[in-house]
């Protein structure tokens, strides 16, 4: 009787695991955060429950970026309530936002101001300072954050707007949307030493993690531009789905996912994901209406797409590459980013 019951909880326990594993439930953990741009708001997703919380900011929040320690969440975006068409001509300042990452309460806020239109924020990986790319002045801010202000401007291309920091911290990527160019900002001298032209409309970068190449979106041409770092050249390009934005490359460096957008009238709603061993599409994964940002988990089992046009985040299993979960946020979900639930050191 005693042998009857040990194998019956056994059989239970191992139905329960398998559900678990179905459902997203056991291996997900830690925290994603969307910055709700249509809802001048931030949201935090726990992913061991799905639960979320929303905050109301100062800001129609375009990015969002967790700090290195996990302790601080940044979003940077213009003045709420400021047109976006009108955006580049207002008067009104846009700002970075600092928030406690776990409470998101009001009283731990902390807003810098910054030109009128912000787009993407950077950390460094000691969290002395932010960098800010502002699509109407065409300049990368860099924001000591400490001092909580501006202490230089560096010139890019046209309306820049998607940068990333490169794995050894000495260099910024920038994409300027209006030149099809990436700016290269060298970070010690906190100035533009290079541009490399890629294409049509580039909006985002994403480094591979050991800094040897770095991926384009090129919005209007569909595709996906490669640069090899040590040239500083172009080497290919990747058609991929309508009006690709972010993408982001797997731990391991062998992927890269990329969110493809589309248009408003026509929304996209897939990921391409590229081999970056043969520079091709090996998948494309359904997602929500309007695919916008992306970014991985820390141990790069799951991806995070955020969906515009569909209020939502998409849950992709990396190894089975397909959506396991779809959480609702905020309105107009744009840029997202990743806490594991280990950090705040």
């Amino acid at each position: 009787m005693h042998a009857r019951k040990i194998i019956i909880a056994l059989v239970c326990l191992t139905a329960y695991i398998a559900v678990a594993i179905a459902t997203n439930t056991v291996f997900a953990k830690g925290y994603v955060y969307s910055a709700d741009e249509g809802g001048n708001s931030v949201t935090v997703i726990d992913l061991a429950t799905s639960g979320t919380r929303q905050t109301k900011i100062s800001i129609a929040p375009h990015n969002a970026q967790i700090s290195g320690d996990g302790k601080w969440l940044f979003a940077v975006g213009p003045a709420a309530g400021v047109d976006h068409a009108k955006g580049h001509a207002a008067a009104a300042r846009g700002q970075l936002v600092i928030l406690d990452s776990e409470t998101l309460s009001c009283k731990n806020l902390r807003a810098i101001e910054l030109g009128p239109h912000p787009a993407h924020v950077i950390v460094d990986r000691d969290g002395r300072y932010a960098c800010v790319t502002d699509s109407a002045e065409h300049v990368v801010q860099v924001v000591d954050i400490a001092a909580g202000k501006v202490t230089a401007r560096i010139a890019a291309g046209a309306l820049p707007h998607g940068l990333r920091i490169s794995p050894d911290g000495r260099e910024i990527y920038t994409a300027n949307v209006k030149d099809g160019t990436v700016s290269v900002i060298d970070v010690g001298q906190a100035k533009k030493t290079a541009r490399i032209p890629v294409g049509k409309t580039p909006v985002q970068v994403g480094f591979t993690p050991d800094g040897t190449r770095v991926y384009v979106s090129l919005r209007d041409e569909n595709s996906v531009a490669v640069i090899d770092t040590k040239t500083r050249a172009k080497v290919t390009t990747i058609k991929v789905g309508p009006q690709p934005i972010q993408l982001y490359a797997t731990p391991d460096g062998k992927q890269v996912y990329v969110a493809n957008q589309g248009s408003a009238r026509r929304p996209g709603n897939t990921v391409s994901v590229i081999d970056t061993g043969s520079n091709s599409v090996t998948a494309t994964i359904v997602v929500g209406r309007g695919a916008h940002g992306v970014v991985a988990s820390d141990e790069g089992a799951y991806m995070f797409v955020s969906n515009i046009y569909d209020n939502g985040v998409s849950v992709i299993e990396v190894h089975a590459r397909k959506v396991v979960r779809t959480i609702g946020v905020g309105k107009e979900p744009n840029g997202i980013t990743y806490r594991p639930a280990q950090s705040r050191q």
